[in-house]
Formats: C-alpha cells, structure tokens, sequence
C-alpha cells in the first residue's frame, strides 16, 4: 500500500479512538508504514489500566502503569471550560482560526475535531478552507492571514498541514504572528523556546508553568511535560533521553526537559550504541516513527516512557487488518518501566489540549496586555 494510504488509515484510527484526540500538525509527522504534582509513587503492580479497542494490551503480569493521556487531556480541557464559563456576557472569548487548503480526508477530519474542541469549552472557532487547491495562491493565504493577524477576535491561528507543494510552508507559517501562532512553529518562538536565559541579568521563567511563558510552545512537545507532571514523575535532575531530532517534536521537546534541570541526551540515527544511551535514561522520549523501535532491553527498569510514535502495522485476522502501534514495544516494556503512554491514548489526546491552552493563553495575554 502507497505510504499516504498507510499515514490516513492509521490517523483516522486514531481519531475514532477517543474524542477530541485530533492531532495537530506538529504530532502527524511521526507516523510510519508498517505529541497535582506529587513525586511518583511505587508502581502498582496490580494496576489495570482503562484502555478502549485500539489501546495494547497484554495477558502477561505487567509492572508499569499506563500515562493515561485521555484522563488528563479531559482535565485540561475542564480547566478551561470552568474559566470560560465563568466569563460574563459581555467579555470577548478565546478564538482559534484554521487554515485548510484542499480536500484531503485526514486534515478535514482533523479540522472537524478542533472546531468541536473549541465549541464544547466555550471557545469561538473560525474556518477558512481552500477546496481547489488549483486556485489557491500563496497570495489568498498570505492575505487571509493578514487579516487574522489584525483581527481582534482571533487569538490562535494554526494552518492544517500539509499545505499543497506548489504553496511555500515555510513562508506561510512565518506570517503568522508570533503570539498568534498557537503552535509554536514560529521562528521566534522556536527561538524563545531555545533561549535558556543563564546569563547574568536575563529574564527567569517559571518552567514549572507552562502557562506562565510568555510565547507558545509546540503543543505535542508540552503535552508530554503536562503528562509528565500530572503524573507525579520528578523531571529535575533526571537523566533523559530523547529519541528523534525532528524540529516539531524531539528538538522543542528535549529542550522542555532542559528547562527543567533534567540532564538531556538525544539519539539519532547516527548515535553509537543507541541502545546503551537509552538504558541509562530514567525517561525516555521517543519520536522517531519507527513501529516497536524500542524493545525492552534498551529500558533501564522503573523508567518513564512517552511514546509519541504513531505507526500502521498489518494485523492479519482484526477487522481492519491492521493496528496503531508507537515507537516503543509496548508489551514488552511493560514488564520494564515504571510508566509508559499506550498508543493511542496517551499523547495524541493531550495535542489537542495543548491547543486549547494555547489558544486560551493567547487571549489571556491580550486581556493583560503583554
């Protein structure tokens, strides 16, 4: 099957896995044929974790505990619902306007799902599509974004990728205005996000708060921290691991961990013993789009893995004739680690969440005007 066949039917699957679940951009690029504090507690070995048709699951005694990505994104989601409701008739409310050029499946999919993100908490949505992609110019996208950008009642633009190859990505996404580019793909967000402010009179940010920085992070990369620290797992001093170097998720993502003292190494495909790297790692970050890369040998026992891979994988006999799987072996490192994201319904719900936020931040920062 053609590679696009393979990256729709695996996406779509993991829409119709739990609502709201619709990834943005900046988690779709890892798929492949076949994203309360308390310090975390002992696992429970008797643990059963909730997990739905799409969710792995194993008959073998397990030790790590599922991060459940629904729950928490469903939290995020209440949190701002209860803000918005508590807004009066006559204030403004958060707005999120999309982009759509063509017709391709997945991303009207996609879009269907955020704008209901939005209406069930109390946001405003707003929609520009492009049906004929033959008569998209760059110059009608170009100056719809200009018009969002000066629009005081949108607070969030994200452009649904992937764009046609004949429209300039690059350029069209640097024309969206920083603080209105819900998914941190910006370059000077980008740039924000790799400042780490140690030099001597540089401005302190609380990265214990996400909400309190002041520019927008990559909405997958945050939702693997949000997973991390609504979960109880220690971030400072930990020794982590990123697999993967991509620009929308193990780049931004290793960085977050930076921010939070944690000691950082990412892999790639030209790291000398990959494996031993890993096995020192008591979190794990993989994002690379390979189907069941990480067996459990390569997990150090007790460690916390954020599974952000997406990957179709044929499976004779089920009525779709294949299945989701991510990065990691999940059955298998089940017997290992402490924690682990199941796929789907781990990541994938808090993408959405994370725009939500993002979005909500936006508006908030204008109210305040900063």
């Amino acid at each position: 099957m053609p590679l696009h066949g393979l990256l729709t039917r695996g996406i779509l699957v993991l829409l119709a896995s739990s609502s709201f679940v619709a990834p943005s951009h900046s988690f779709v690029p890892f798929v492949a044929p076949g994203p309360g504090r308390p310090r975390a507690s002992v696992p429970n070995l008797s643990s059963s974790p909730d997990v739905d048709a799409e969710t792995p699951t194993s008959t073998m005694t397990t030790t790590a505990k599922d991060l459940d990505g629904k729950s928490i994104a469903s939290a995020v989601r209440s949190e701002l619902a209860e803000k918005l409701a508590s807004l009066g008739s006559d204030d403004s409310r958060p707005g999120l306007a999309v982009m759509l050029v063509g017709q391709r499946k997945d991303s009207q999919t996609y879009v269907r799902m955020k704008q209901k993100a939005c209406a069930d908490c109390g946001m405003d949505s707003f929609l520009e599509e492009y049906k004929d992609v033959e008569s998209a110019t760059e110059e009608d996208l170009l100056a719809k974004i200009a018009a969002w950008n000066d629009d005081p009642k949108v607070h969030g633009i994200l452009i649904q990728l992937p764009l046609p190859e004949k429209i300039d990505e690059a350029k069209i996404l640097a024309a969206v205005k920083p603080e209105k580019d819900v998914d941190g793909l910006h370059p000077a967000n980008a740039a924000s996000l790799f400042n780490t402010a140690t030099h001597a009179g540089a401005t302190k940010l609380n990265w214990k708060e996400l909400t309190s920085i002041p520019f927008h992070i990559p909405c997958t990369p945050q939702g693997c921290i949000e997973l991390l620290d609504r979960s109880g797992i220690e971030i400072e001093g930990a020794n982590a691991v990123v697999v993967g170097r991509s620009n929308l998720v193990g780049l931004p993502v290793a960085m977050l961990l930076l921010h939070r003292n944690a000691t950082v190494t990412i892999v790639h495909s030209r790291t000398k013993n990959i494996e031993d790297v890993v096995k020192r790692a008591d979190i794990v970050v993989a994002a690379v789009g390979r189907a069941k890369m990480i067996s459990k040998s390569w997990l150090k026992p007790g460690c916390a893995v954020i599974d952000v891979g997406i990957n179709s994988v044929d499976a004779p006999g089920t009525k779709r004739g294949y299945k989701l799987v991510g990065d990691v072996d999940y059955e298998g490192a089940r017997e290992v680690a402490g924690h682990i994201t199941p796929v789907p319904g781990g990541v994938g719900p808090m993408t959405i969440a994370m725009l939500l936020r993002n979005t909500w931040n936006g508006w908030r920062r204008t109210k305040e005007g900063k």
